[in-house]
């Protein structure tokens, strides 16, 4: 089998565990199963935001044309980066069990988000980060901050910034979850749909490699994930916009809270769904409907 990945550290970890996983799965030596490093789009831009050059997909594009040119058998990606519309001869079989979901807050200037002095930076690519973090404190500054983990950690340590947010599971899957300075409740900052799984790509047509793939999937994190991603469709979210989701799934019952922010956090729209967990989707896109309903114009737009 050929897997194919970015090539940042943390994109390495991620297929490095999907690689041990089918080793255990299938008794087989990882040597057997062969890793193809790809650049995509996405990691030579470093000066402006994603949403400036096309969004979500310019992490995901070039490993697509390898699958569709039978250059790789499957590709990882972090689920939160995946597009809600994918080429229609490829298919995401499912996700690997779902890591920790949570945004970690990461200063040398305070302990806390709240704690930070007026008018502080907090760096990030992400807008609905942005967006966030100025719902809670209007005064604080968003100056975009890309690079991979490492570069970001290195930023704040050389004050360029005064914290970041990152990914939780993201710092776990790289050893560096010391680095965290405090880690945010859900309850206050609801992180990126699929932030935390790791999903994986084949072509359609490709049977013997999904049968490969299905034991290592995780059936509660693929329902999960589908409901967040089929709210993110419906609302028809990129990296344009600050939608945030998370469905969690406990006695076969699933619960979905998403919202939509302005983009200056000055005002939120939530939605709560919940239901058997066999509806994901449905309550997914139930929830994206109802909340399309109370939007005012203009605001997934802006």
């Amino acid at each position: 089998m050929r897997i194919g990945t970015r090539g940042s550290p943390l994109a390495l970890a991620q297929t490095h565990q999907v690689r041990a996983a089918l080793s255990h799965a299938h008794g087989v030596s990882e040597e057997a199963i062969s890793v193809c490093v790809i650049r995509t789009t996405g990691d030579a831009i470093r000066d402006r935001p994603l949403a400036e050059a096309g969004g979500k997909g310019l992490f995901t594009r070039e490993l697509d044309l390898a699958l569709l040119n039978d250059e790789i058998d499957v590709a990882v990606h972090s689920a939160k980066d995946i597009p809600t519309l994918i080429p229609d001869d490829l298919l995401i079989p499912g996700f690997l069990e779902r890591d920790d979901v949570r945004d970690c807050f990461i200063s040398l200037a305070a302990t806390r988000l709240e704690d930070l002095p007026r008018a502080a930076r907090v760096g990030t690519a992400s807008l609905r980060r942005a967006a966030q973090v100025r719902h809670m404190r209007r005064d604080l500054l968003t100056p975009l901050l890309r690079g991979n983990v490492e570069t970001r950690l290195r930023k704040v340590e050389t004050s360029e910034v005064d914290a970041t947010l990152l990914a939780l599971a993201g710092l776990k899957r790289l050893g560096l979850e010391k680095k965290a300075t405090a880690i945010l409740s859900t309850r206050d900052f609801l992180p990126a749909p699929g932030q935390g799984a790791i999903g994986l790509m084949t072509r359609a047509d490709d049977q013997s490699t999904q049968e490969c793939i299905a034991p290592i999937l995780h059936e509660e994190t693929s329902l999960a994930v589908a409901a967040e991603r089929t709210f993110l469709s419906v609302l028809d979210g990129s990296c344009r916009t600050s939608i945030a989701a998370l469905a969690e799934i406990a006695n076969k019952q699933v619960s979905l809270r998403g919202i939509v922010l302005r983009p200056d956090g000055s005002e939120v729209f939530d939605v709560q769904r919940s239901g058997p967990a066999a509806d994901a989707i449905a309550i997914g896109e139930a929830a994206g409907r109802e909340l399309l309903t109370r939007l005012p114009a203009g605001v997934l737009a802006a």
